[in-house]
This record gives structure tokens, C-alpha cells and sequence, in this order.
């Protein structure tokens, strides 16, 4: 495993990573083990996510996830990896933006150099945060990774069309605005959930004068065809962890039911998983 030499090298490479002729292809990870797994499967960079890590943890997804337990997890994965780590870290983990950025410090400390950071207010009075207030959270995050001179890529997430916020006519446009917004503020990219849509993709791309980011899944176009609509990083998000889990309850019902264990033929091995840890 070949390690970078410091963040700021590893910060400045996963930027390189973005770009629209070969975007970045995220296949999230919750774990250690996931992470190590999916680096080893050539990943250029791995991302976490903030569902299966917080299932992983005991915790329902949507800032429920205490911030010492979410930095802890991902200073374990930015460890255990020699590509650059970009954390998942919802909302901030934080009431305002004095706390987003020392989350942000906290995410630095822990090794990781990238963050996504989210509009969507889990269990507020609306669905997403005033524009003018999520971009001043974006502020303060660039601010404590300029203090640390470390070039974090903030990849600020909308969750308009995710959330299906408004009227389907005016989605839209509100995303461009929250977009400009958030890259005046200080965001690398932007983050558009929910949007599958190559057309659309595509006119997003051109509109945002950012690397776009989209999140994919089963019967989603595939991570080429979005690349030529224009995004610059494709995401799984909670996907993989979702199959995993899925491939626990089927098992453990099948074993439970039947007394068979088919279900897990197809695992990894002892040794490969093993080999992991100890090549």
C-alpha cells in the first residue's frame, strides 16, 4: 500500500479525481473492512456513507449519529487505506457553523480529506436549511481547512430533487441557486441526488461550474453514460451496504428456516478477508 505523504497531497490528488471525461466512481463504504475491500478492487478514492455507517454503529441515518463516533469511524478507514478519504458527514454533525467547522478540523485530524456535507434538515421544520444559512456552514468548513492549509474538497450536496422540494417546474432552478450559493461559499462540487435524468444531468453539468456529483443505483444509466451527460463523480451512496445487510437477512432466514446456508456460497473467503489485514 503506497500512502500519500500528507493531506494536503492527498486533498490535492482526490481533486484530480474529478473530471467528467473519467469521473470518480464511489463505491461507499461503512467499515474498515468495506473500505479495505473496495481500495482493493481499484477505487481511486473511497467515500463513506453516512447510512451504513451509522446502521453500523447502531444508529438511525439522519444526524442521529453522535460526531465522536462518526470521526472515530472514519480516522479508522482513512488509517487503514492508502487512497484519499472523503467522509460523509450529514449535515455537519453540528447546530451551527461554529460546530461544522470543528467537525471539519475533527475529520482532518482523523486523516480523511474530503467531506460531504448536506442541505436536507433530517427532523427540522423544513426540508432543507435556508440557502443563506447552509452557506455559511460551507464558509466556516473551508475556513478551518484553509487554517490547517489542507484543500478539503467539500462536495456540498442539495437535496432538492432528492426531497422533492417544490414543484417539479421549479427544482431546477433552485438547485442552480443553492449551487452558486454553495460555491461562493467555498465548495469543490456539488452534489445532486435524485437526478438520474441524463438530459437533466447534462444540464446541470453545463449550468454548475463545478465537478457535479450524482448518485446512482439498480436500472440507473451506467457510471460511462452519466459520465457523458457531464458528471465528474458518480456515488452509490447507501447501496452496498444495503446489499450486504440484505445478504445477512436472507441468510440468517434461510439458516433459521431451512437449516441450509446457500445464501452465503458466494462470500468472501477466511483468508482473503483476512489477507486484508495482514498483507
Amino acid at each position: 500500500m503506497t500512502r500519500m505523504p500528507n493531506l494536503r497531497d492527498k486533498a490535492l490528488l482526490l481533486h484530480s479525481l474529478h473530471t467528467a471525461d473519467r469521473p470518480l466512481a464511489l463505491a461507499n463504504a461503512w467499515d474498515v473492512a468495506s473500505a479495505r475491500i473496495i481500495e482493493e478492487a481499484g477505487a481511486a478514492a473511497v467515500a463513506t456513507t453516512s447510512c451504513g455507517v451509522a446502521w453500523s454503529l447502531g444508529y438511525a441515518d439522519g444526524d442521529r449519529l453522535p460526531r465522536e463516533l462518526a470521526l472515530a469511524l472514519i480516522g479508522r478507514v482513512a488509517a487503514a487505506v492508502g487512497v484519499p478519504v472523503s467522509a460523509d458527514i450529514e449535515s455537519g454533525f453540528a447546530d451551527d457553523a461554529d460546530g461544522v467547522a470543528e467537525t471539519v478540523r475533527g475529520v482532518l485530524a482523523a486523516g480523511a480529506v474530503g467531506i460531504n456535507i448536506e442541505d436536507a434538515l433530517a427532523n427540522g421544520p423544513t426540508q432543507l436549511r435556508a440557502v443563506d444559512e447552509q452557506a455559511e456552514r460551507i464558509a466556516a468548513a473551508r475556513k478551518a481547512a484553509d487554517a490547517a492549509d489542507v484543500p478539503l474538497f467539500i462536495n456540498a450536496r442539495t437535496d432538492v430533487y432528492l426531497s422533492a422540494v417544490g414543484e417539479p417546474g421549479t427544482r431546477l432552478d433552485a438547485t442552480l441557486e443553492r449551487a452558486a450559493a454553495y460555491l461562493a461559499a467555498g465548495a469543490s462540487g456539488i452534489f445532486v441526488p435524485g437526478v438520474t435524468d441524463l438530459a437533466l444531468i447534462a444540464d446541470l453539468a453545463k449550468r454548475i461550474d463545478a465537478p457535479l456529483n450524482v448518485l446512482t443505483g439498480p436500472g440507473a444509466p451506467s457510471v460511462a453514460e452519466l459520465a457523458g451527460a457531464g458528471a465528474a463523480r458518480v456515488s452509490i451512496g447507501g447501496r452496498v451496504a444495503e446489499s450486504a445487510y440484505g445478504l445477512v437477512r436472507r441468510a440468517a432466514r434461510e439458516f433459521l428456516d431451512a437449516g441450509t446456508c446457500t445464501s452465503v456460497e458466494d462470500g468472501l473467503g477466511y483468508g482473503d478477508l483476512q489477507a486484508l489485514f495482514t498483507a
